[in-house]
């Protein structure tokens, strides 16, 4: 095991899903764990050679963004962040409510620039540190009656694309980690947003109930979680980790096939 970026992680997201699973494999390895989350119980748990702390913070309120990284900076300092905080709805693009989109994209997108903008300086400071985003195949494959997810994840596509050409003369490195269907909560979890009486309903519910049967038969969350933490043993990782076989493929068909035949493709699976 080698460890460029030190042994000094902050996870977002990390008391559950995929961020739960790599806060356990990164212990494991040997690396103190900031395994941060809205909804935990802070304390501290050794785990094979490394350590778990976890900590409450929540990645849509700056102060507690702030406390959590000086705390994190006085203590143990930090070289890899891995944002694995996100929700999710679903629900028509025309009609789904704006208030649901926009807190789609405060916890997805705007979560990661606010936690980035306290951790980038503490790598600065150092000369190195790996962002590692956990994003989705859903960030280059938009999903019908999922848009507004697939649009976070595509800001957050184009958004670490263009910071890892601003920070890589510090030392920094980015990357997208891109799983498919993944059996965590977050299925449980996703917030249908669709009015009474609209249009879309039976088409959506029938799309939504496919995407939940395939992520809970979907892989674990610590294949994601093991893409993220050999991505961490890289001095310049790759800009995408696209996670499973299929979906390699379907990334490859993505590149190859006219838009047009591929999106048609899409539109089919969830009929």
């Amino acid at each position: 095991m080698v460890y460029p970026y030190g042994k000094s992680i902050l996870i977002t997201g990390g008391s559950s899903g995929i961020g739960r699973a790599a806060a356990e494999l990164f212990a494991e390895k040997g690396y103190t764990v900031w395994a941060a989350s809205r909804h935990c119980e802070e304390k501290r748990k050794k785990l094979g050679e490394g350590e778990i702390i976890s900590v409450k913070m929540d990645v849509c309120d700056e102060d507690s963004v702030k406390r959590c990284a000086e705390r994190i900076a006085a203590e143990t300092g930090v070289g890899i962040v891995l944002h694995c905080a996100g929700m999710g709805i679903a629900g028509a693009a025309e009609d789904a409510f704006e208030a649901d989109v926009r807190n789609q994209f405060e916890v997805n997108y705007f979560g990661v620039l606010r936690v980035n903008r306290h951790v980038l300086p503490l790598f600065r400071a150092q000369g190195k540190g790996l962002v590692l985003i956990m994003s989705s195949v859903a960030g280059r494959v938009p999903l019908p009656y999922q848009s507004h997810y697939s649009s976070s994840k595509y800001a957050l596509d184009a958004y670490a694309q263009a910071l890892r050409e601003e920070t890589k003369a510090f030392g920094i490195r980015v990357c997208l980690i891109e799983p498919g269907d993944t059996k965590t909560g977050f299925t449980d979890a996703r917030k249908m947003s669709l009015p009474e009486g609209s249009p879309y309903r039976e088409h959506c519910e029938s799309a939504v109930a496919k995407m939940a049967e395939d992520e809970k038969n979907g892989a674990s969350p610590f294949k994601p979680a093991a893409a993220a933490l050999r991505a961490s043993e890289k001095e310049n990782p790759p800009v995408h980790i696209t996670v499973g076989f299929m979906y390699k493929v379907i990334m490859a068909l993505k590149r190859i096939l006219p838009e047009k035949l591929f999106l048609g493709g899409v539109g089919k699976i969830y009929k």
